[in-house]
């Protein structure tokens, strides 16, 4: 066997990058452990993918496949940025992937509910712009020349929410109907076409007063409520011996101050010995065996107190309460693993207020949602008490991105029922892996952005692990497209193939051809050539299928 591929996993990702590559016409073999590698034709193979949920065994697979066989190329899944990073300069043919990175784009834009996404290509910058048509009528009667990559199906359409891939110019649209274009900057302008986001980043400023009222509430929500019944109790018996002392010590009596500083110290167990019950009255004396005993007690309770604020875990679990209380119009990202942390961190950066729940306060992600400086709710985020101490009545958007399908599902409804009226309005972004569950969830709830990171990712390692260029992926409605070039090799299918003869789902917007200007938009009965690159964008089965055919397909 020669020019197969082997891949290693058993997870979600695996078993897509499997299927994918067999029904790109790839003979797929698939690997149990490291030790499998030499019997599964590593040394006559096109590629190893890497694909298990474990960094160390993708790790331990890939360097052996390239000891064994140095130009096949290997496709490694990591999570682990670091070793990412230090691993990826010197990997050879193939890619060293994270599926964060891949994914979390698509999730930020559909929080930000962003209508443009930027790819870039043979050095040009192209956007997917989307807009919204304003009549009936054709695409070109409506758009001009602009190459169309999909049409979203609005309210008034026979079948609203389907999504029609790469259509042609004289598609006709109804109004209201949602359209998305391929171009550059420069062809959108004429049309009034601009980055779009309906999440608006505001930082509120505090005053004086407010943050010290702020730091008390906090205070008051951080210590034990018996505290201040202690305090309460100390400060009593401090203003009763007070009084006491001043009218009842004598020889040589006391003033107001005397007594209350000789009640102090007496109080705290100090005992600087400034003053003497041995002259005095006997009730007196026996009054200040009472103090010295009731002050010990009292003492040592406030400071119990004190010491389980401070080693507690209080004060941790309401930090995060007592910071999202303060944010207005920000983000709330539920599950910090890889790739809800990555999530966080690119909205941080982007310059929105960001807060985390999270079940788990073991989660190795924490500190670094701490170091971003982002306030994290501990609880369940199926319950809507959780949602109160979010403010979700103040959230402009929501990713609900843990492990668990049904946790997500279930986080959505309860999320759907509590923003009641305001949930048109509010972006809820859900994590599904499962890409038919997550098809019928959506049409059933009427969740608007259910998201796979399964198909984000796996068009990038079926791309690697084809010897292909994957730019980018973005979604339209729950269509998730891909945006990819491919070299056109000698005697391949696409060798001489006229634009009108590709799949009618996918398009090319541009040719890059040696020692003639870049072209764009190519017409129908333009050519592809040996040493092309095309650069295509459409749904990433079909756009797969058709870049594969830039291949001269190597057989047994």
């Amino acid at each position: 066997m020669r020019g197969h591929a082997i891949v290693y996993g058993r997870d979600a990702l695996a078993l897509r990058i499997a299927e994918e590559l067999m029904s790109a016409g790839v003979r797929v073999v698939g690997l149990e452990d490291v030790d499998g590698l030499r019997a599964a034709g590593v040394a006559k193979a096109s590629a190893v993918v890497c694909a298990g949920s474990g960094d160390a065994q993708n790790l331990e697979i890939a360097f052996l496949a390239r000891q064994l066989n140095p130009h096949v190329r290997v496709v490694t899944r990591l999570v682990n940025d670091v070793i990412r990073e230090a691993v990826a300069p010197g990997n050879g043919p193939g890619a060293v992937l994270g599926v964060a990175d891949l994914a979390a784009p698509s999730v930020v834009a559909a929080c930000l509910r962003r209508t443009t996404h930027t790819v870039a290509a043979a050095g040009v910058n192209f956007e997917i712009c989307e807009n919204q048509a304003s009549r009936d009528g054709a695409l070109r009667s409506l758009y001009g020349d602009l190459a169309p990559v999909a049409v979203l199906a609005g309210e008034t359409s026979p079948s609203p929410g389907s999504v029609v891939a790469c259509p042609g110019r004289d598609f006709a649209v109804r109004s209201g109907d949602r359209t998305a274009f391929i171009g550059t900057a420069d062809e959108f302008e004429p049309y009034g076409f601009a980055p779009t986001t309906s999440v608006v980043r505001r930082r509120r400023r505090h005053s004086a007063t407010s943050w010290l009222v702020s730091g008390l509430r906090a205070f008051r929500e951080d210590v034990n409520p018996t505290f201040f019944r202690a305090v309460a109790a100390g400060l009593t018996l401090l203003a009763i011996s007070t009084v006491l002392l001043r009218y009842a010590y004598d020889r040589p009596g006391m003033g107001f101050v005397d007594a209350l500083y000789f009640s102090t110290e007496t109080i705290a167990t100090v005992g600087y010995g400034d003053f003497s019950f041995v002259d005095q009255a006997v009730w007196l004396r026996m009054f200040s065996i009472f103090l010295m005993f009731a002050g010990i007690a009292t003492t040592a309770v406030v400071m119990a107190f004190v010491v389980d604020l401070l080693l507690s875990r209080r004060v941790a679990q309401n930090a995060g309460r007592r910071a999202v209380r303060d944010l207005r119009r920000h983000i709330i990202v539920v599950g910090v693993g890889s790739f809800g942390i990555r999530v966080a961190k690119d909205l941080k950066d982007a310059g929105y207020d960001v807060a985390v729940i999270e079940r788990s306060e073991s989660n190795r992600y924490l500190a670094t949602a701490a170091e971003l400086n982002i306030p994290i709710i501990f609880g369940d985020a199926t319950l809507p008490q959780t949602w109160d101490a979010a403010r979700i009545d103040e959230a402009q958007a929501v990713a609900v991105l843990t492990q668990d399908d049904m946790v997500n599902i279930e986080t959505g409804i309860v999320l759907r029922n509590r923003l009641g009226a305001r949930w048109p309005d509010v972006p809820v972004v859900m994590r599904v892996f499962d890409r038919d569950l997550g098809s019928a969830v959506s049409k059933r709830f009427g969740f608007d952005h259910v998201q796979s990171t399964v198909d984000l990712a796996a068009p990038w390692f079926i791309g690697a692990a084809m010897g292909l260029h994957v730019l980018g992926t973005f979604s339209v409605g729950q269509q998730s497209f891909t945006v990819g070039g491919v070299f056109v090799e000698e005697d391949s299918e696409l060798d001489g193939l006229r634009m009108a003869d590709l799949s009618t789902q996918t398009r090319v917007f541009a040719i890059a051809r040696k020692e003639t200007p870049l072209q764009l938009h190519p017409r129908r009965d333009a050519c592809l050539a040996a040493g092309d690159t095309a650069y295509i964008v459409g749904p990433y089965r079909e756009l797969l299928a058709t870049l594969s055919q830039g291949r001269v397909r190597t057989d047994a």
